[in-house]
């Protein structure tokens, strides 16, 4: 396949106003496990080998703080650096040491819409022994994709791919699928009117971890707000859920792999019949409540 410099997502940032609540929850019930602490953050690891693929801050509102890749190569950073300004984004720093758990050297971004991405090489892993440790099975490897809402779905995804190498997997009527490895998508533009966050998924170890996963976030008062459901584009099972916050929060499985020989589909491509939500026609459609937490997480401001 085609490489692309930005490599593989990581983890992300996120603004919670309870920080000790966020970690009771994204521990005891979302099925990640603390790795590390400082003054004001949590960072959290899943069963792979990623020193963490998401961190708690402290903060009077909730907020995406930035997104992180993990690259091949000091390389990549460069190419990163001297592509963006180009595309029509920022460097606001870098290449530099990241003073952070988890450390490496990091290239941070801000892309034309203002989201704050990040691009590490060298950053901690956890050993292979250490990623198939006795944990639970029904809990998140790792992130596999986080959906932005998009005021100019046309400029931030030339960015993408002009700056970081991603290229179109698919084009619903109300969304772009972006890749950068062989994961269908990492990243997903909605048409909306501001530059928000959607929703982050993670991603489990198979269909069974998904519904056992839905099954114990609901007995903990976290019910299904949209799925369970097999989606068209990327054909992964998911289940939303609304969490901390109003964080939208996804368990997904089956992640569709690609190539280069993958043909992206048009909008014709990825419609269903009235009345269904995904593919197997099981699901119902996303609850009033998804659909406004969706829109309502915003971005820090970027500084230089």
């Amino acid at each position: 396949m085609t490489s692309s410099p930005a490599g593989q997502l990581r983890s992300i940032a996120i603004g919670v106003t309870d920080l000790d609540a966020a970690e009771r929850f994204y521990t005891g019930t979302w099925h990640l496990d603390t790795v590390a602490r400082t003054g004001d953050a949590v960072y959290l690891r899943g069963t792979g080998s990623f020193h963490h693929i998401l961190s708690l801050h402290r903060g009077a509102q909730p907020d995406v703080r930035n997104l992180t890749f993990s690259v091949a190569s000091a390389g990549d950073l460069a190419a990163i650096a001297s592509r963006t300004p180009g595309a029509g984004g920022t460097v606001l720093s870098g290449p530099a040491p990241l003073d952070e758990p988890g450390g490496g050297t990091a290239v941070v971004i801000a892309d034309p819409q203002g989201r704050i991405l990040r691009f590490v090489h060298g950053d901690e892993r956890h050993a292979a022994a250490d990623a198939g440790r006795d944990v639970r099975k029904d809990a998140p490897v790792r992130i596999t994709h986080a959906v932005f809402n998009s005021a100019d779905v046309a400029v931030a995804q030339q960015f993408f791919e002009e700056a970081l190498g991603f290229r179109l997997s698919d084009r619903t009527r109300v969304m772009a699928f972006m890749r950068c490895n062989s994961d269908h998508h990492s990243i997903a533009l909605a048409d909306a009117g501001s530059n928000t966050l959607n929703h982050i998924a993670f991603v489990m170890p198979d269909l069974d971890a998904v519904m056992r996963g839905a099954g114990r976030m609901s007995d903990a008062g976290w019910p299904i707000e949209w799925g369970v459901g097999r989606h068209g584009p990327g054909n992964n099972v998911f289940a939303y859920f609304v969490g901390p916050d109003d964080f939208v929060i996804e368990y997904t499985a089956d992640v569709l792999q690609v190539d280069d020989s993958y043909k992206a589909g048009a909008p014709s491509d990825w419609t269903w019949p009235p009345g269904r939500f995904d593919q197997w026609g099981v699901s119902k459609p996303p609850s009033d409540r998804i659909k406004q937490a969706q829109k309502k997480i915003r971005f820090i401001e970027q500084t230089n």
